[in-house]
C-alpha cells in the first residue's frame, strides 16, 4: 500500500527536538507524574499499585476500569461502545481501515490532520475535499457539505475542534451535519482530541458519538488531558464498528501498555480536574497570543475558538517553510509551515505550552518580522 509522506509529522521529527522554543506543539502543557498524582490526590496509593501489577498484556480492549471513565467523558455512551488503542493516530487508522475499501466516496474537511485525506486515498476511496476557506472564517459551509455528500457517500470525516484553524462546529452545527448524512447513509467520524478546551461557556461541545447513530469519535490523552507520553486513545462507536475495528486491531496494536492503562484511568477519573487546567492555560495564552497579534501589522487571523492551535497569515515574500527554517535558525522558535496542511501563506502556531516560552518566542517573532520587513522594504 502506498501513501502520501505525513508533512506535518515529517517536519516535527525533524526539528522538534532541536529547537529552543517550540511554539508548533499542539498539546496542553505535559504533566509530570507528580502533578497527576496531586490533581487525583491519589498520592503513594497510586504508585504502590504500579508495584503490584504484573505486566501482562493486561485487557485487550482496555480495561473496565479505563473504558468506564473514557464513557463517562461521554453523554450516552457505555464502556461496551469505547475501545483503547495506541493514540489517537492509532484510533483514526483503525476506524479508516475498518470502513473503507475501495471506491467508497469519502467527503473530508480540510485542513485537516493528514490521516483523515491520505489514509482514505491509499485505500482506494473516492476522495471529496471540503475546503475551509479564509475569507469565510473557516466556517465550514453546510450547503458545500450537502452537494458533495452524495447518496451512498460512506464517510464524511472532520476534525473538530479544527486542527489546524482552531474553529469549532457548535451543536447546532454539528447537527446539521447529522442531518445531512443521515439523509446520503454515511457514517462520521469526529477527531475530537482536542475536545475540552473550548474558549467560552463549559469548555467541551457536545460528541458526534452522542448526537447520531452512525456518530463515530476518537479521542486520546495527548492534547486536552496533556498527557501524550501516555500514547493511549480511544474509539468510541456503536457495537458494529467497534468489532470491526477489533479485528483489525488484533493485527496491529493487540493492547496498550498496562501503565500507561493505569494513568489515562487515574486522570480520566479526574478528568473535570484535569481539563480545568487545560483551559486555565488555553484561555489564558490565547489572551497573550491575541494581543501579539493585535500589535503585529504583518499577521492576521481567524481567532479560535478552542483548542490548541491556531493559523496565522502573514505577509512577506516568501514561502512558509522558508519563513519556519529561517525563524528557526535565527531565534530558535519552531512553528508548523501552513504548506504541511495545503495551506501555503500560513504558519501553524501552537500557545498551550509553558506560558515563559510562549511570551519569549512571541517576543522573539516580533523581532524577526521585523527585521524582515524592513529587508522587503
Amino acid at each position: 500500500m502506498k501513501i502520501d509522506p505525513f508533512a506535518v509529522e515529517i517536519w516535527m521529527n525533524a526539528h522538534e527536538t532541536g529547537c529552543a522554543f517550540n511554539l508548533a506543539e499542539t498539546c496542553v502543557d505535559s504533566l509530570t507524574v507528580a502533578e497527576l498524582l496531586e490533581i487525583s490526590g491519589g498520592g503513594k496509593s497510586e504508585l504502590d499499585a504500579l508495584l503490584e501489577m504484573r505486566l501482562s498484556y493486561g485487557a485487550i480492549e482496555g480495561s473496565d476500569r479505563l473504558r468506564a471513565a473514557i464513557a463517562a467523558l461521554y453523554d450516552r455512551q457505555k464502556p461496551q461502545n469505547i475501545i483503547v488503542t495506541h493514540g489517537a493516530a492509532g484510533a483514526n487508522a483503525l476506524v479508516h481501515q475498518a470502513l473503507i475499501e475501495p471506491g467508497d466516496r469519502v467527503v473530508s474537511v480540510v485542513p485537516t490532520y493528514q490521516q483523515h485525506v491520505s489514509i482514505p486515498e491509499s485505500m482506494g476511496a473516492k476522495t471529496a475535499r471540503l475546503e475551509l476557506r479564509w475569507e469565510d472564517d473557516f466556517r465550514l459551509d453546510m450547503d458545500e457539505l450537502a452537494r458533495l455528500a452524495v447518496d451512498g457517500t460512506k464517510l464524511i470525516v472532520l476534525t473538530n475542534p479544527n486542527n489546524p484553524t482552531g474553529v469549532l462546529i457548535d451543536r447546532a452545527g454539528l447537527e446539521e451535519i447529522v442531518g445531512i448524512a443521515r439523509g446520503c447513509g454515511a457514517w462520521v467520524l469526529c477527531d475530537e482530541v482536542y475536545r475540552g478546551t473550548d474558549q467560552s461557556g463549559p469548555g467541551a461541545t457536545v460528541s458526534i458519538a452522542d448526537l447520531y447513530e452512525k456518530g463515530i469519535s476518537t479521542g486520546s490523552m495527548s492534547k486536552a488531558f496533556s498527557l501524550a507520553g501516555l500514547r493511549l486513545g480511544w474509539i468510541c462507536a456503536p457495537k458494529e464498528i467497534i468489532e470491526a475495528v477489533s479485528i483489525h486491531r488484533d493485527y496491529n496494536t493487540i493492547s496498550v501498555g498496562m501503565i500507561d492503562d493505569h494513568f489515562a484511568a487515574l486522570a480520566l477519573e479526574n478528568a473535570d480536574a484535569v481539563l480545568a487546567r487545560s483551559r486555565r492555560i488555553t484561555r489564558t495564552n490565547l489572551g497573550i497570543l491575541s494581543e501579539w497579534v493585535e500589535r503585529e501589522t504583518l499577521i492576521d487571523w481567524v481567532k479560535p475558538q478552542s483548542g490548541t492551535v491556531a493559523m496565522l497569515r502573514y505577509r512577506l515574500p516568501m514561502s512558509s517553510e522558508e519563513f519556519c527554517l529561517a525563524l528557526l535558525t535565527e531565534t530558535g522558535v519552531m512553528l508548523t509551515p501552513g504548506s504541511a496542511f495545503g495551506m501555503e501563506g500560513f504558519l501553524r502556531i501552537g500557545y498551550a505550552n509553558e506560558e515563559a516560552v510562549l511570551r519569549e518566542g512571541l517576543r522573539l517573532m516580533s523581532g524577526f518580522l521585523a527585521q524582515r520587513a524592513r529587508s522587503a522594504a
